[in-house]
């Protein structure tokens, strides 16, 4: 991932979810933060977050982590105008960008090495796809920039992908992070939920992995 980067956006006023939804509490601190904190696990060239509604409170939740904030400052518009943002923020020798929703803490991070390399080798995009549905993070190489910079309203990556024949795969995968976002204030609570199952799981194998427990299965550890 040295030669890829990462974009996360930020920019919007979260209406349905009734305002200030990416500082929402989410396990323990801001979403936002959360779902930086992963990408930021990513081992990424860069990490951009693009701001807009609440940049003031977006670049202080963020304080501490490796990431650049820049504004989006037409992020009325829609998801296009933070897309322009981001990919002309870009560090001009990246091979790659992986577009990141900031509402998306749970996303797979760690599909990011295979999507970027099934991505090269398609030579326009990979991205996830849980059950049939396409999910994120969505990997674009830079033959893709041009199209990203161009959307404009409320498109993104999805209208760009969705009306190609060729140059696009799909990794099929079984996680769900790949689909989970947050529009209303219950799916914050159904995702924090899916949250904590994860970081018990994660827990549970670093201490079996030290041999604190016991494999599933095997009384003798062994």
């Amino acid at each position: 991932m040295a030669r890829w980067s990462a974009l996360v956006l930020a920019a919007g006023a979260g209406r349905r979810f009734g305002g200030g939804k990416l500082l929402a509490p989410f396990a323990g601190a801001p979403l936002i933060r959360r779902t930086v904190e992963a990408v930021c696990e990513g081992g990424f060239a860069e990490v951009v977050v693009v701001a807009g509604a609440d940049l003031a409170t977006i670049t202080a939740a963020l304080d501490g982590l490796p990431c650049r904030i820049i504004a989006a400052s037409d992020w009325q518009e829609g998801m296009a105008a933070s897309l322009r943002a981001g990919i002309g923020a870009l560090a001009p020798d990246t091979a790659g960008v992986f577009i990141f929703l900031g509402d998306m803490p749970l996303v797979p991070v760690a599909l990011c090495d295979e999507l970027a390399a099934l991505a090269q080798d398609a030579g326009y995009a990979a991205r996830p796809v849980v059950s049939g549905k396409p999910g994120h993070p969505a990997a674009f190489t830079r033959a893709a920039f041009a199209d990203l910079a161009g959307l404009r309203g409320d498109a993104g990556g999805n209208r760009l992908l969705a009306g190609r024949a060729s140059g696009v795969v799909y990794r099929a995968t079984d996680d769900a992070g790949a689909l989970i976002d947050i529009d209303a204030p219950g799916d914050l609570a159904a995702a924090e939920a899916a949250w904590k199952v994860r970081a018990t799981s994660v827990t549970s194998d670093s201490a079996i992995s030290r041999g604190a427990f016991p494999k599933p299965g095997s009384p003798s550890g062994a």
